[in-house]
């Protein structure tokens, strides 16, 4: 019974029921009929045992990034003592994506491999393996001794090309053909025979055509994403609070006038919340008042109304002509204008009454608001993911990223999406990214750890972590471990925020300078991803709504906000330091050498990040305490560094631009708060003398 095909473009559950047996059932079950013990073909004697990187058994695709390296690991092996021959295949979006490499026996049974990728898409990988006849006959007759043997040995040889040239063609053809009688003709010593037999160019000719027909495989799923999917700076901002002037809506065309602030600093991401129409009923007020006053602009997460809904711009922000100028101009500076996709509805918005059954109701008659213990959204509809009608809710939620794509957005902030259906997400990620396999997908899920987890696997290209509330060295050091080289390395990428609209730490409470360039320091190095909310971050926005609470007071979700963003105290040069060192140094650029230093004082914080390609090393050492001095002896693996045990290297400090001469492992470090909170070091290997500054490298 042949598998019924879904329709391009549709949800699941359109099809006609699939069969319960599979294919692969279905052969076994036939050849078993046939009296052949169940196996398709019981001369295959490659084993491939497992296939690395692998996401649970392989239902989820593992991640990579196009023109960068993607390694595997296949374990492989087969009876006796034949050879075996590993290749990886892949295959692309398209046919340009296509190839094949020989993969490298290791000890063990292990063999690795490595393809890069072109383009982003989704690929296809698959190990392959087969019993070679002809490299097992090649490595058998380097021991032959016996005259005769070498004979006998040659003959098969011959017989072994003849039939690799049969599926030769062209020049191939004739040298293998011509090979082979060489081989049946061959006379004089045993050693010329020999060297004519094992001749290493004519054998790679014939491995070309080896026979694959008893060969074994197994393939997986890799998405491959563009760069800013891997290495990204993010800047939240909203524009309703862009005016240059205090008490008016902001709009934007004032957001363009900000694109070089922004630029300066360094982000090459800016995001919006929700720019769409707010709803007017349960419209909350200023600090989360349930009562709104005339003039409250209420929360842009509160999503539609009689004006429009989704795929609609609040009025006072301007039209869909402004806001496509204001994407041409911030990509003219090398930013990204991300979008908040937070599907979820204000009682007002039309699809409430167009749409009734994709809400929710009460005994009733009226739908329950959005929830997401501890908080509470009055303003807020969610939708019903089990309603009835769920393949149209499905299909328009899905027209509304395909709109704002239209419009050159192409990277998305979801808004809660572990309180949506978990295989919606999967179907509409799986949608977009055939369509448009650039666009980057952010989960802004603060919740359980495994539910964080899972929308990673499905499909959500970056997550938001638990660094907002990590500031001891032991946790920090724990989490980023686990999230470097933990299982979720392969598909789980970190974006770290020191603070968000919604969340103000207590760690930022304090307002101490210190404590802000500590956090933003560990944010910058620690991931290569991450985000800032501002100008509440470089203009150190610390006053909590009440003690005890992570929302801010005067809030800008619920009001309009002035920022004086040429106070002399802003962080804004420290932001535009660290980005830049951030662009500069490619260790920085991703997140799988980190390794943290042995440091003996808990307030302080060591660890490395390299990059072999170039050489590039990078030590980060931070002090935690934002109140006193702190100083320690940091032990760094200089071994496995490769630096000279015994003689001085130089560490540059890219914050100061202060350099110093180290020696060994164990090196004296000491931070004043007040005066540098941390060292950004470049390490360089070999330095002219100790009195002399310059260096190599």
């Amino acid at each position: 019974m042949a598998k019924a095909r879904r329709k391009a473009g549709s949800p699941p559950g359109d099809e006609a029921p699939r069969p319960k047996t599979s294919n692969r059932k279905a052969t076994a079950a036939a050849a078993a009929d046939d009296g052949t013990f169940g196996l398709a073909d019981g001369r295959v004697r490659a084993v491939v045992d497992a296939v690395l990187p692998v996401i649970d058994g392989g239902r989820f695709a593992v991640k990579s990034i196009a023109g960068r390296p993607f390694a595997v690991t296949a374990h492989c092996f087969t009876d006796s003592h034949d050879k075996l021959r590993v290749l990886l295949q892949w295959q692309g979006p398209d046919a340009s994506g296509a190839g094949e490499v020989q993969m490298q026996a290791q000890p063990n049974d292990v063999w690795n491999g490595e393809f890069t990728p072109p383009t982003p898409g989704r690929y296809r990988y698959t190990v392959v393996a087969w019993v070679d006849g002809f490299e097992t006959w090649r490595s058998e007759l380097t021991r032959r001794e016996d005259r005769a043997d070498i004979t006998v040995a040659l003959e098969v040889g011959s017989r072994l090309i003849e039939e690799a040239g049969a599926r030769a063609s062209g020049s191939d053809k004739i040298i293998l053909e011509d090979w082979a009688a060489q081989l049946r003709g061959a006379d004089g010593e045993d050693a010329a025979r020999k060297a004519l037999a094992l001749d290493p160019a004519r054998a790679a000719i014939a491995g070309r055509y080896a026979d694959r027909s008893l060969a074994t495989m197994q393939s997986l799923d890799l998405i491959v994403d563009r760069e800013r999917a891997q290495f990204s700076s993010w800047y939240e901002m909203f524009p309703r609070s862009a005016a240059a002037e205090p008490k008016r809506h902001g709009t934007f065309r004032d957001v363009e006038a900000r694109l070089p602030y922004v630029a300066q600093m360094g982000f090459d991401v800016l995001y919006f919340p929700p720019i769409h129409p707010i709803g007017r009923v349960n419209r909350k007020g200023r600090n989360n008042s349930l009562k709104a006053d005339p003039d409250d602009v209420g929360s842009p997460w509160a999503i539609g109304s009689a004006e429009g809904g989704h795929k609609a711009i609040l009025h006072e922000l301007g039209t869909l002509a402004d806001f496509r100028n204001l994407v041409s101009a911030a990509q003219e500076l090398g930013i990204e204008i991300a979008l908040d996709i937070a599907f979820q509805c204000a009682p007002d918005h039309p699809y409430v009454s167009q749409h009734p059954d994709w809400f929710r109701r009460r005994p009733d008659g009226s739908v329950q608001y959005a929830e997401n213990p501890p908080k509470r959204y009055q303003d807020i509809y969610p939708f019903d993911f089990e309603t009835r009608d769920w393949r149209a809710l499905w299909n328009e939620l899905k027209s509304v990223v395909a709109f704002w794509i239209e419009q050159g957005v192409k990277i998305l902030r979801v808004d809660n999406p572990h309180t949506k259906s978990f295989a919606f997400w999967e179907w509409l990620i799986g949608e977009i990214k055939r369509d448009h396999p650039d666009v980057i997908f952010l989960a802004e899920a603060f919740t359980r750890p495994k539910v964080m987890h899972r929308l990673a696997k499905l499909g959500f290209s970056q997550s938001y972590t638990y660094f907002t509330w990590r500031d001891s060295k032991y946790d920090l050091t724990q989490y980023f471990t686990e999230l470097a080289h933990g299982p979720g390395r392969h598909y789980f990428r970190p974006n770290v925020w020191p603070n968000t609209p919604d969340i103000l730490p207590e760690t930022l409470q304090t307002g101490l300078r210190a404590m802000y360039a500590v956090r933003l320091v560990l944010a910058a190095t620690l991931a290569a991803n991450f985000g800032v909310y501002g100008p509440a971050f470089e203009l150190m926005e610390s006053k909590p709504r009440e003690q005890g609470s992570e929302e801010y007071l005067d809030s800008e979700k619920y009001q309009l906000r002035h920022w004086a963003l040429d106070r002399p105290d802003s962080l804004s040069s420290l932001i535009a330091r660290m980005n830049r060192i951030r662009r500069e140094n490619s260790a920085l650029k991703s997140n799988e050498s980190l390794s943290f230093c042995r440091l003996d004082n808990d307030q302080l914080i060591a660890y490395v990040k390299t990059d072999a390609a170039s050489g590039n090393v990078i030590l980060t050492v931070v002090n935690l305490d934002p109140h006193a001095a702190q100083s320690g002896w940091v032990d760094l693996d200089i071994e496995e560094l490769n630096f000279p045990a015994d003689k001085p290297y130089q560490v540059h400090d890219l914050l100061s631009d202060q350099r110093y001469i180290w020696r060994g492992r164990r090196n004296y470090v000491l931070l004043d708060p007040q005066r540098a909170p941390a060292h950004v070091f470049r390490l360089r290997r070999r330095v002219r003398s100790e009195k002399d500054f310059d260096y190599y490298m």
